[in-house]
């Protein structure tokens, strides 16, 4: 009873400063870490799940995982993409009259609607 008559007998400033002690003490026992290292024990784990996350998706799975990534999975061209086959590219054939034209509207006359 005698206990509890003390308690009650606390006023607002010592509580005040019990909480205090209390924080500075926390304080000092605290330390704050700033410098970070991985776990020699787990270290070679910890490497293989950076690699297997700096892969593309490509190389992580055999098929897509998302319905977005079927675009471009295949990026394999359908055809050779040779410069000689002519049916895929239609180069630019200049004959007298066009080197001509080209060359006037390359000079700035314009009188394409003449």
């Amino acid at each position: 009873m005698a206990r509890r008559q003390k308690e009650e007998k606390q006023d607002e400033v010592q509580h005040d400063q019990i909480l205090r002690e209390l924080y500075l003490k926390e304080l000092r026992t605290q330390k704050l870490y700033t410098q970070y290292h991985v776990n020699p024990l787990r270290k070679d784990r910890f490497l293989n799940l950076i690699h297997h996350a700096a892969q593309g998706p490509r190389k992580k799975y055999p098929e897509t995982q998302t319905e977005s990534q079927e675009i471009g999975w295949n990026a394999d061209p359908l055809v050779n993409p040779t410069r000689d086959d002519h049916r895929l590219n239609h180069h630019r054939v200049y004959q007298d009259i066009t080197l001509y034209k080209a060359k006037m509207w390359s000079l700035g006359e314009d009188d394409r609607h003449k």
